[in-house]
């Protein structure tokens, strides 16, 4: 639950806190990562700001570089990165830290740019695309950009330690797993042998992303991007496979229930979200293949329904309880970090 100024001057009606009180409490609040007022107007500048100028070196980048040659687009991506790691600096002294991690976040995004210009200087680029295609197409020798990009986002989140941060890292790894099924396949095309890296590669940044949240949540919420990337490359691959059976498409619909499992037990919205679309997949599926000329069906479907609403009428009842007997079982690290959902 997200604790407003709101719900303080309630606290301070009710006689539980005095105006004092509240006002420390408020101003500790928004001292602690990830809690405290994030949706106002001076935030919607930074991010609107940080993400039009990261994007103006990433997907929106024009051919009109490529006039500099190599040495001048790596040199220009140099100076870009050293003016904004100078903020970065500027702004964690002032202790304004939204825009010292979007300025710490832009130097991770340049450094496909550099390490691309770099490569064209030294004659190691090895064929005619252009760095806009970057963001555009799936090539194997993009692996330079985005392992470097790994490395540069690694050390410089180690250092300044902004949550936003590891957006491009996520993003980085999602590209990654397209390109390292395009360098395994070599010459030929292979959707399924694509889609079949894909989910699993999204699903060892799944588990990367729950390590990082076990470790670090108490801190801030640094799992969050490796999350989302996470789990739409494994939703993605795994919806691209192959099911020509009706087992494998019911074995699709449980593991999208299990998602949604899992997105409740961790309180992750993104397992919710996907899980919920691969179910409704499956029941349109069996609405318009299956049953399609069945009148019991939508009955079924309905009493199915008004089923799982009273199951949560049941676990509204009983939460506390089955709750905390559900998380006895988990390891103590786990409990821990659910604890302080």
């Amino acid at each position: 639950m997200k604790i407003t100024r709101k719900h303080l001057d309630d606290a301070v009606a009710h006689q539980i806190l005095d105006s004092r009180q509240a006002d420390e409490l408020y101003q500790f609040l928004n001292q602690q990562p990830g809690i405290g007022p994030s949706f106002n107007f001076t935030n919607v500048l930074y991010y609107l700001g940080g993400l039009i100028a990261i994007g103006a070196m990433t997907v929106f980048m024009t051919l009109g570089w490529e006039v500099f040659g190599g040495w001048g687009i790596f040199f220009i991506a140099l100076l870009y990165a050293g003016v904004a790691l100078l903020l970065a600096r500027r702004f964690q002294r002032l202790g304004l830290a939204i825009p010292a991690g979007l300025c710490a976040t832009f130097v991770v995004a340049l450094t496909p740019l550099a390490l691309y210009g770099l490569q064209q200087a030294l004659g190691l680029w090895p064929d005619g695309s252009v760095y806009r295609d970057y963001h555009r197409y799936i090539r194997w020798h993009w692996l330079y950009l985005e392992l470097g990009t790994l490395a540069v986002g690694i050390v410089l989140a180690w250092i300044y330690r902004y949550p936003f941060m590891m957006l491009p890292l996520a993003v980085t790894l999602w590209y990654l797993s397209m390109d390292v099924a395009a360098m395994l396949m070599t010459s030929y095309y292979d959707y399924q042998f694509r889609a079949l890296v894909s989910m699993y590669f999204g699903l060892l940044m799944t588990l990367t992303a729950f390590w990082v949240d076990v470790r670090s949540r108490s801190k801030a919420d640094y799992a969050f991007w490796l999350y989302i990337f996470g789990v739409l490359t494994f939703w993605g691959g795994l919806t691209a496979q192959d099911s020509s059976g009706e087992l494998s498409r019911f074995l699709y619909f449980c593991v999208n229930l299990l998602m949604i499992g899992i997105g409740v037990v961790i309180v992750r919205r993104v397992f919710v979200v996907f899980g919920a679309l691969g179910v409704s997949f499956y029941l349109g599926h069996l609405a318009w293949d299956v049953f399609q000329d069945s009148w019991y069906f939508p009955i079924a479907l309905t009493v199915i329904g008004l089923g799982i609403i009273y199951l949560g009428v049941l676990w509204q009842r009983h939460e506390q309880k089955l709750t905390e007997r559900v998380r006895s079982w988990l390891p103590a690290p786990l409990q821990e970090m659910l604890a302080r959902s």
